[in-house]
C-alpha cells in the first residue's frame, strides 16, 4: 500500500479507502490509486485485514476423511453450495484417518481465523478445540461426533438403518448372517453392528461372533472374506456389508461364485442399480447431511447461541441390482 501510496502521489488512507470501495472519494484519486495498483500488481490481503480488525473473513473450514471417497466429495459439493449462498469461502481439507494430522489441520484452520468448522472426526479425543469454541469459533460435527467435547452434531440414523435391514433378512428366513466391517474403531461401524444385533436377538437369532469380520478395508479384502466363510462350515446364508467398498467385494465374489446368498449393504452407490446380483441397501441422503450441517454452522457464525444440538437424518431401505433370480 505504501508502494501505491507514493507512485499515485497519495496518502496511504486514500489507497486504503479505494481499495475497500470506501464512498466519497475523489474520482481523480480513485483513478490515480487504481492506475498505481494495476502497474504494481497490488492485491488486497482480506486475512491481513481481518487479523488488524479482529472481524472475520467470511471462509469456513470442511475436515474430511478423504478426498477421493465419492462420499465426501458429495459432502464437499453440497457444503460449497451453501458456503456460496452465503457469499463465503469454503477450505476443504483431507485427514486421511489420521488423528494427529486431523489434529493439526484443524489448529492451523483455526489459526487461519475461519469463520467455522465442518468436521468429519478421524480421531475420538478433540478436547482440544474446546478453547476455540469458548473464544467464539462455531464448529459443527457431521456423520460421527466429537471425542471429548460438546458440539453440535449431524448425523445418519445408523443403528436404526441397520436394525431395519438385517431385521428384512431374518423375516425372509436368514439365521446365519454375515457380517463385514472396516474397524470396530469407527463410530460409524459400532453403530450399525449395535443395530444388526438389535434385530437378531428379539427373533432368537443367536449373534455368532465367527460371522463377524472386522478389518476388511477393500473389495479385495471382502471378496476374501466371504469365500473363507462360504467354504467354511455351515456357511452363512446372507451378508451385512457396513459400508459400499465392501459391499463391491461381496458382490464381486457371490456373482464368481453363482451364489444365491442375500446382500444387505450399508450405503448406495452410483452404480449398484446396474450391479448383476440383487442386493438391499441402507440409503440416506448425503448432500442432506452436508446441507443440514452447513446451514447449522451459519445460524451459529449469525449469532445462534443456544445448547449444542444433534441431528439425526433418517435412512430407507432401497432394492437395487438385478432382479432376483
Amino acid at each position: 500500500m505504501a508502494d501505491v501510496a507514493d507512485l499515485a502521489g497519495v496518502s496511504l488512507k486514500t489507497v486504503s479507502r479505494v481499495v475497500n470501495n470506501a464512498p466519497h472519494v475523489q474520482p481523480e484519486l480513485v483513478e490515480r490509486v487504481l492506475a498505481a495498483v494495476s502497474e504494481l500488481g497490488f492485491r488486497r490481503n482480506p486475512l491481513a485485514s481481518s487479523l488488524r480488525s479482529g472481524q472475520t473473513n467470511a471462509t469456513i473450514g470442511l475436515l474430511i476423511e478423504e478426498i477421493a471417497n465419492p462420499f465426501y466429495a458429495t459432502i464437499a459439493g453440497a457444503a460449497a453450495e451453501v458456503a456460496r449462498q452465503h457469499d463465503t469461502m469454503l477450505i476443504i481439507a483431507s485427514s486421511e484417518e489420521d488423528p494427529a494430522r486431523e489434529e493439526q489441520l484443524l489448529r492451523d484452520m483455526c489459526a487461519r481465523r475461519v469463520d467455522g468448522l465442518l468436521v468429519v472426526p478421524a480421531g475420538d479425543d478433540h478436547s482440544f478445540l474446546r478453547a476455540e469454541i469458548e473464544l467464539g469459533t462455531p464448529m459443527v460435527f457431521l456423520d460421527r461426533p466429537a471425542g471429548g467435547l460438546l458440539a453440535d452434531t449431524v448425523l445418519l440414523d445408523n443403528r436404526g438403518g441397520a436394525r431395519a435391514g438385517v431385521r428384512r433378512l431374518v423375516e425372509a428366513g436368514h439365521r446365519r448372517i454375515g457380517i463385514l466391517l472396516d474397524s470396530i474403531g469407527v463410530y460409524t461401524m459400532r453403530e450399525r453392528l449395535d443395530g444388526a444385533q438389535d434385530a437378531l436377538a428379539p427373533a432368537g437369532v443367536p449373534y455368532d461372533t465367527r460371522l463377524v469380520r472386522d478389518g476388511v478395508r477393500d473389495p479385495l479384502a471382502a471378496a476374501r472374506v466371504v469365500s473363507e466363510l462360504l467354504e467354511g462350515p455351515d456357511p452363512p446364508t446372507a451378508f451385512f456389508s457396513l459400508n459400499n467398498r465392501i459391499t463391491l467385494g461381496v458382490i464381486e465374489e457371490l456373482h464368481r461364485r453363482g451364489s444365491d446368498a442375500a446382500v444387505l449393504g450399508f450405503d448406495d452407490f452410483d452404480v449398484a442399480r446396474l450391479v448383476p446380483y440383487p442386493l438391499t441397501v441402507i440409503a440416506y441422503d448425503t448432500r442432506e447431511l452436508a446441507r443440514t450441517a452447513t446451514e447449522l454452522l451459519f445460524h451459529r457464525i449469525e449469532g445462534d447461541r443456544s445448547w449444542p444440538r444433534t441431528v439425526v437424518l433418517p435412512t430407507e431401505l432401497v432394492a437395487r441390482g438385478a432382479p432376483p433370480r
